[in-house]
């Protein structure tokens, strides 16, 4: 999935689906308790677009797995790289089976990439032009990498889900689905030339690209992945919103100009040295507010690893109410949220019984190994609820 999301017109007409396979432990064989840990952290990530049914997630029993053990060593490559691209294929193919009868195209996503703003719509206009122009595509391509970005037309989804399937224990899919497109494209009287040209033909590239990869870690243990789509563009360090005027006050020491009173302006992102425990980023509104909603986004597209971890969010309101929610602090903050530590990210809504803020902060609890990036801050007054109290 997109780290950018759906924008919400777009969910009208989209349908994300998120297999989940055995993770495959080159030791251990298929571990089903992963799956279930990998399935709730989804649904408690999601559960919003899992109820409204934009988002499913599925997983194959396991039986639909053959014994890696016994897997051919093709390519010359070693015998765990040939179980984990032979599990990427079958993984694709059980995918493909399940989202076939579902829609009009079929595009392959990752977890691990960034979108372009508006990409379903950019995708759908691109592809129905192809239609009206009666060009008879196999391919629409919106990204350079590997299989990221493939657009499939649904109803051809079962020739790729055969050859995938037929040939998964000899090679990588993005090499096999190279093969599906010159077995029916390409003349074997012909030179390699003409064999391109009929490719390009039903091959067809959108540019600029409208995903980036910006994972690292393979889920092939000791592969690192750092190639980028060049057609992508810059990628956004930070996220700029418009927030309520404050004074901005940490403990947090900053790296060179990359200060958090410049990131609640939304100028750059805040990149904290080694955060410790009792570390505090607050923000000292110069009006009380009410709060609806926050947003706390830690790391970045360079540094995705330097999070805020066992961070909570607080509040100060200007008085307390008797049917309070939230646990009150020994020095009287309101713990209204907390980032979680496989995103990175603290949002949430704020409950009505808090009242008037005076002051909101991010506390540290403990010691962390990593700097911190603050890249983007989000606080999101009710509607005609801010500027009541004077200073």
């Amino acid at each position: 999935m997109s780290k950018n999301g759906v924008p919400s017109p777009q969910k009208i007409v989209s349908l994300l689906q998120c297999v989940v396979g055995d993770a495959y432990c080159l030791s251990q064989g298929t571990d089903s308790e992963y799956v279930t840990r990998q399935a709730a952290d989804i649904e408690n990530q999601f559960q919003d677009h899992i109820n409204s049914g934009l988002l499913e997630v599925i997983a194959p029993p396991s039986t639909y797995y053959p014994d890696f053990d016994k897997l051919r060593q093709t390519l010359g490559d070693p015998l765990e790289r040939v179980k984990w691209r032979t599990k990427q294929n079958l993984d694709f193919s059980y995918l493909m089976m399940y989202a076939q009868p579902k829609g009009t195209f079929y595009v392959q996503l990752e977890d691990d990439i960034l979108s372009k703003p508006g990409y379903i719509e950019t995708m759908k206009k691109f592809a129905y032009k192809q239609i009206s122009e009666k060009k008879d595509w196999i391919i629409l391509d919106f990204c350079q990498l590997g299989f990221i970005g493939k657009m499939f037309k649904c109803v051809d989804l079962s020739k790729l889900i055969t050859f995938f399937i037929i040939f998964h224990n000899d090679k990588p899919v993005d090499w096999l689905l190279d093969h599906v497109v010159q077995t029916k494209v390409c003349r074997f009287d012909k030179d390699p030339k003409d064999c391109k040209k009929r490719k390009d033909q039903v091959w067809l590239h959108f540019k600029p690209s409208l995903f980036q990869h910006v994972g690292t870690h393979s889920s092939l243990k000791g592969k690192v992945q750092k190639l980028k789509d060049k057609q992508f563009g810059k990628l956004s360090l930070h996220h700029p919103h418009k927030n309520p005027d404050a004074d901005v006050k940490t403990t947090l020491k900053a790296y060179k100009g990359y200060s958090a009173v410049r990131a609640y302006k939304g100028d750059t992102f805040f990149w904290s040295l080694l955060p410790q425990p009792g570390d505090i980023l607050a923000f000292h509104f110069h009006n009380p507010i009410i709060i609806e909603r926050y947003l706390f986004r830690s790391g970045n597209v360079e540094h995705p690893e330097d999070k805020f971890f066992n961070t909570s969010v607080e509040v100060l309101p200007v008085s307390y109410s008797e049917d309070q929610i939230y646990p009150k602090t020994k020095d009287g903050f309101l713990v209204i949220g907390q980032f979680k530590e496989s995103t990175g990210v603290a949002e949430g809504n704020v409950s009505s019984t808090v009242g008037y803020v005076k002051v909101m902060r991010l506390y540290v609890h403990s010691e962390s190994d990593r700097w911190a990036i603050l890249s983007e801050i989000h606080i999101q007054p009710a509607e005609n609820k801010m500027g009541i109290f004077g200073r």
